[in-house]
């Protein structure tokens, strides 16, 4: 098939080198000293002590690109937009758009989310007849320019919104399974995203906040009694609106404690002096929460704490 990955930073890096090794014709939208070095050496893929190298069609501009069978949207919330200006000539009339991403998506219970989709601009751009929902549960990170290093777990799971999955779903799930990813089929995308939401809401901020590993939030008593009380808000909210995530705090929680030692990728970001997905992970989510009248106080303050820190290093805008 023919693909292209919008994004080509760890996951979408990682995503692009394993689907271009099981043979499809890969092509990656990338910019600054990513691009350049893909187009250099290749995309490299450094995973148990081998690097291997894959020749991927790499441009800025997806109008050089061409027309897809699929495009694989791997970047963070706050560039959105810039995807939406741009990714018309990638679709044509049968394109599918897979969103693999963490956080609220846009198109979540085809609710209208201005925090997310000021003015309906990504909706307009990328439609939900096309979409393909992608919770990711595997852990990548670039340790230089053009170099992606998968660290752990190779878990994909795939769903249309409204859980009515057509040949289009079961398509690139069957190739991304070929390719070496775990990746199975959801009837109920929607509460795939709510059990992922519990851990981004949660771990990713208060990590940055606190420069902290996931495993030392856990064993710290305090944080990790107020990282509860935050998923149990998020839980509340998911339930209001028709999503329940029918999972305990508790469990979530030893989900994260099963990945040992790690950085969020929030955490990861703000090292690297990158704009923090603030937007994406805890806005989207409190105007769900205005909108079905719950109260988040935990959630708001997270959310107030995370900005203030980010704005202080320019890393939200």
């Amino acid at each position: 098939m023919k693909i292209c990955v919008y994004g080509a930073g760890a996951v979408g890096g990682l995503i692009a080198a394993w689907l271009a090794r099981a043979g499809h014709e890969v092509s990656v939208v990338a910019r600054g000293r990513q691009l350049d070095a893909i187009r250099r050496e290749g995309l490299r893929l450094r995973s148990k002590g081998q690097t291997e190298s894959f020749r991927v069609k790499a441009d800025s501009d997806p109008a050089k690109l061409g027309p897809q069978d699929y495009v694989l949207v791997t970047v963070k919330a706050q560039s959105l937009t810039d995807v939406a200006a741009s990714i018309g000539p990638l679709l044509a009339r049968d394109t599918s758009i897979v969103t693999a991403m963490n956080g609220v998506p846009w198109w979540f219970m085809n609710m209208r989310l201005e925090s997310l989709d000021p003015g309906g601009k990504l909706a307009r751009a990328m439609p939900i007849e096309r979409i393909v929902g992608c919770v990711i549960h595997l852990a990548a990170s670039i340790p230089e320019p053009g170099v992606v290093s998968h660290n752990m777990g190779a878990r994909l799971i795939l769903g249309e919104p409204g859980g009515e999955n057509t040949a289009r779903t079961k398509r690139i799930a069957e190739a991304l399974s070929a390719a070496g990813f775990e990746a199975v089929v959801s009837e109920s995308i929607e509460k795939e995203f709510w059990v992922k939401l519990l851990g981004n809401v949660s771990f990713n901020p208060v990590s940055a906040l606190t420069v902290t590993t996931a495993d030392q939030l856990i064993q710290n008593k305090e944080v990790k009694a107020y990282m509860v009380e935050i998923m149990r808000e998020v839980l509340a909210i998911g339930r209001a609106v028709g999503v329940d995530a029918a999972i305990d705090p508790e469990a979530r929680i030893d989900m994260a404690r099963a990945l040992g030692r790690f950085k969020t990728s929030m955490h990861q970001d703000l090292e690297a002096g990158k704009a923090l997905e603030i937007d994406g992970l805890l806005a989207g989510t409190l105007e769900i929460a205005r909108k079905a009248g719950v109260r988040a106080p935990f959630t708001e303050s997270l959310y107030g704490l995370i900005r203030a820190r980010a704005q202080s290093t320019g890393q939200y805008r």
